[in-house]
């Protein structure tokens, strides 16, 4: 019976390269998204704050996204609650470089988050993969 857990749903429901192109096809849908949150909440918000609510909501989304199209998996309470751990790095990346590129390199805010999530983009992969995809037991 050990072999029965290891069924369809342990193993990724497609190959590593359409889940990379999936996943920045979503990423592209996100940013757009975020970007559109950032732009609106700065008439309102101080830039931070405006890029933390962007953000957040941003990233609600893209767990379902990634949930439907990328990895092909049904959305898990286990599974939402983890996935802000997997835009952790990310997080912190591109509030960092918001705040470097704003205040200490003077570029306009609006701009700022662009230039500062490429760098995020392979690490959120490489963990929300990790979160996203059940684990496959060793025999």
């Amino acid at each position: 019976m050990p072999n029965a857990t290891l069924s369809t749903t342990t193993v990724p429901a497609r190959p590593i390269s359409g889940q990379i192109i999936t996943f920045a096809l979503v990423g592209v849908v996100n940013t757009a998204t975020y970007y559109g949150l950032y732009l609106l909440l700065l008439r309102y918000l101080p830039y931070l704050a405006a890029h933390v609510i962007a953000f957040t909501l941003s990233m609600i989304g893209s767990f379902f996204l990634n949930a439907k199209f990328t990895y092909r998996i049904r959305p898990t309470w286990r599974k939402f609650l983890l996935f802000p751990l997997t835009n952790a790095t990310n997080f912190v990346i591109t509030t960092v470089g918001v705040y470097v590129i704003v205040d200490m390199l003077h570029v306009g805010s609006k701009f700022a988050p662009l230039m500062a999530s490429a760098a995020a983009i392979p690490v959120t992969f490489v963990v929300s993969r990790w979160v996203m995809l059940p684990k496959v037991e060793a025999a």
